[in-house]
This record gives C-alpha cells, structure tokens and sequence, in this order.
C-alpha cells in the first residue's frame, strides 16, 4: 500500500517548503523552547595567530543575540565604526553559539560587558574571518514537548533517520531564520527592492506584523501603516528596534526611502536580496518535486557542482549537464564526487536549461520579475550575480537519545556543511515546522 505524503503547514509553504521527502509521520515537539535547547559550534578555518597581526579574531559564546545586533554591539563596546566586524556565517538567535567574529586593529584589553556574551578566544591575526570562512556547523539540540513518550519518539525518530538515508538525504531548503525568524518579513522586502520599490520595501520593513503577535511594538507598526507619521512612530517604536528607527530617522530628515533605507548596513540590505533569492530557490525545488523530477540525480539541463574528497563543494563554478557527458556527471554523482544544484537566480549567473529550467520560468513568471533585475540600477550595491546551490544535503551522522530528564525530551547530534538549516532537517522528524 503507498503511504500518502505529508503536507506541510501553511507557514512552510509560504517560504517555499512545499513538501517533506519522507512519508514516515513524525512527531511533533517544540526546537527552541529555551536557548540552551539550541547549541550550535561554527567549525571554522581558523585564521592562525601571530604575535602582531593588524587583524584580531574573536571566538565569542552567546546566547540569544542576533548575528548583526551582536556585531554592532561589540563594535560599540571597542569603540570602532559599527561595521567593522566581519565574521563567517550567521547563527540562529535563540540559540547558544559559538562563532567567530574578526576586525582590524588591537585584542580587547577588558571584557566586552554585554549580557549573555562570552569572550572564550581574542588573538591577533595576519588575516580576518570572511564570510564562507568555515567548514559548517555542529549541532547538540533538544526537542522537548513531544506527544508522546520519550523513547517511542526515538524510535519513530529513527524510522524516519532511516527512510532519509535511503532517499539520499534532505533537500537543501533555506530555513525559516533566513526570513526572519521573529518576522519573516526578509524576503518580502527584497521582492519589492528587486522590483525596484524602495518605497514599497521601506513600507513592508517598517509596518508587516507577525501573526498572532501583539504589544507596543505591533501597535506602532500598525498605527505607522495607518499614518505614515514618522514623527510620531519615533515616539512610539520601542528603542529595541534599533533597525527600523534608523530608517525612520532618516525619513524624518527629509531623505527619499533609498536613502533612508541606507541607515541599515550593507550587509543587512544584502540579506534582503539573499532571502529572496532565497524563496525562488525553495518554491524551485518544490516545483521540481511535484512534477517528478529526481532531486539527487542529474538530467540533461541541469547543472552540478564538484566535491572534493572531504565533501566540501570545489569551486562555484557549475558543470552544466548535456547529452554528450550525461554519462559523467551521473557518475560523479553516484560517487559523491558532485551533486545536483539549483540556481540562486541573478543577473550573471547561467539558468538551467531543459526541464528544470522550464520549472524555473514558471516561478520567474508568477514573481514577474527577470534574472537582470537583481542587477538593481537603484541599488548597485545590493547587485547579486548569482550561484548554485546543492539541492540535497546528504544524511551526516545523527545521534539520536532520548532523555531522561525532562522525559519528554529527544537529543540530537549532527553536524552539517555551511549553508544547511538544522531546522530543515528537524522538521522531516516532526512534520510540523522546526524553526
């Protein structure tokens, strides 16, 4: 008898997770119940300490801090322009982690002050952390509140561990964090400046709610919505929302909405961009599931990138795949050697061709938006070329155990290359949404 597929929740499929790739029911528990439940460990390529480096490295724990906040509020406690930070990969903010975090100049000479951030390293080094400078992440995660017993959830757990590993692994969505996790608004926001609304993106950064949400916060954003009164929402948007008052300070000087929209960093603007790309590629891979075709073997239109001995991918230059080295590509495949990518759409990066690049028209049409509209005339700075991303991440090892106390609680144990979601594999155990 085949075994009906899941349907995600509406909150999945609104960010492009359309489906799961395992029919075994999961089991549903609550991820982030409190920070300490999520504990991740970049696994960096650690710049190597010298004695008078320009470049200091920070290898900093922290608890419940955002990755941009956290480097603007060390860069004040330093005392350096606010963007002087740099650092690998971006964290979940409920969550323990550990990260690095480089700028140039001189090793802190007394702790930083910051509540729930700890100093474990400060070195001097000949060079910084860039962003990619790191291998993946370590995950040690307690899923508790589960619907039943502890150790009955483990051995459904398990079942699902093992179906994974016979459908070669998890597909490589972006997860909720990368549309924001509080208000995942992110991609919504680099729609409209791909469009070229900066007006429009301004608008939906400063007023979108989050459902089910309420409080001061969301009742200044919800009267700023009813009156564009910029004086007033400067009164009443909380101090925390340090982002948004910086938009709103700058409109209140008489500054357009692209320039207002500068107040934020670059980095922050480009992650904009990123989460929209971001979506494209998620409902890409979604199409791609619903009409049949394979995720972890290539057809001719496809592309794949190479992967060297250690599983790390080798370059970003995409093989196209063609009748003429079918045969090859599919062998590399087959031995782990490459795998099967998708197009994170922009203005210089090839598109698929075949089949999936039909699929990838089909979602360009329903956005209506071109691959060169992410050159973004209005926002140069903001342009994404685009890439490829892997479209399956294969099962890494996984600890499963249930826990003795809570006894409502499973641990798991996994480590997983840069760029995949822990969240996205958890939510093929619970079939409910991980974030």
């Amino acid at each position: 008898m085949t075994v009906p597929e899941l349907q995600p929740p509406e909150r999945d499929r609104a960010l492009g997770m359309g489906f799961y790739i395992t029919r075994t029911p999961g089991v549903a528990g609550a991820v982030k119940s409190d920070a300490e439940d999520f504990r991740v460990r970049e696994v960096s390529a650690y710049p190597m300490p010298v004695t008078d480096g320009p470049f200091t490295v920070l290898r900093i724990e922290s608890r419940n801090w955002e990755q941009h906040e956290l480097a603007e509020a060390i860069a004040r406690r330093l005392g350096l322009p606010r963007r002087s930070l740099e650092w690998a990969g971006t964290k979940d903010r409920r969550a323990v982690s550990e990260r690095l975090f480089s700028y140039r100049g001189a090793p802190p000479d007394r702790e930083l002050g910051l509540s729930e951030v700890t100093v474990l390293d400060a070195y001097r080094a000949t060079e910084g952390v860039r962003l990619g400078h790191h291998f993946g992440n370590a995950f040690d995660i307690r899923v508790r509140r589960l619907e039943g017993p502890a150790e009955e959830s483990a051995v459904r757990f398990h079942v699902i561990r093992d179906e994974l590993r016979r459908a070669g692994g998890f597909p490589n969505f972006f997860g909720p964090q990368r549309f924001g996790e509080v208000r995942p608004v992110t991609h919504e926001v680099g729609r409209a400046l791909v469009r070229g609304d900066a007006a429009g993106a301004v608008d939906i950064y400063l007023t979108a709610v989050p459902v089910g949400e309420d409080g001061p916060g969301v009742a200044a954003r919800r009267q700023y919505a009813a009156d564009h009164d910029v004086s007033r929402a400067l009164r009443e948007f909380p101090r925390e929302y340090r982002f948004e008052r910086a938009i709103l300070e700058r409109l209140e000087r008489g500054q357009p909405p692209g320039r207002a929209l500068n107040g934020l960093a670059r980095e922050l603007r480009m992650l904009f961009v990123h989460a929209y790309q971001s979506l494209l590629f998620n409902r890409w891979i979604s199409l791609r599931w619903r009409r049949g075709l394979p995720l972890t073997r290539p057809i001719v239109g496809d592309r794949i990138l190479r992967l060297s001995r250690d599983g790390t991918i080798r370059g970003t230059d995409a093989i196209p795949v063609a009748p003429d080295n079918m045969a090859e590509c599919s062998d590399l495949v087959e031995r782990a050697r490459a795998v099967v990518a998708g197009p994170l759409v922009g203005y210089g990066s090839p598109l698929p061709e075949g089949p999936a690049g039909e699929l990838l028209q089909e979602v360009l049409a329903e956005e209506d938006i071109r691959p060169s509209d992410f050159a973004l005339p209005a926002f140069p700075e903001l342009a994404s070329r685009g890439a490829y991303r892997p479209v399956v991440v294969a099962l890494p090892p996984i600890g499963i155990a249930p826990e003795g106390a809570p006894a409502d609680s499973v641990r798991f144990t996994f480590a997983l290359p840069k760029g995949a979601y822990a969240t996205v594999l958890l939510r093929e155990f619970l079939k409910s949404g991980a974030g």
